[in-house]
């Protein structure tokens, strides 16, 4: 977990932050379903909605974690076009921030 957190906060974002960002920047959602469980951590995540990612920063993201890759299941079918092609897994750079 040391290279997310680094990238966080070379980003000047926190790590749900980035993840949020991370997740609406993809074409085919349409919204992040947080869980916060205390206050703080609600306003924390709500603090992080204009959080744009960059292409370099996706590109980051790709180095970290493999497009494709299910950190859950070892045994996962081979991924789908929509993780593998970039252009399809990234949303204009004017339609990524929450907000």
């Amino acid at each position: 977990m040391e290279q997310p957190v680094e990238l966080a906060t070379s980003i000047g974002c926190t790590l749900p932050q980035l993840a949020v960002a991370f997740t609406v920047a993809h074409p085919a959602v349409t919204s992040a379903i947080i869980g916060p469980r205390t206050m703080e951590q609600l306003e924390g995540l709500l603090q992080g909605a204009p959080v744009t990612l960059d292409d370099a920063t996706l590109d980051r993201i790709d180095e970290i974690v493999r497009p494709g890759v299910n950190l859950y299941n070892p045994a996962a079918a081979l991924p789908p076009r929509s993780l593998t092609e970039t252009a399809l897994r990234r949303r204009p750079l004017a339609e990524r921030a929450a907000a």
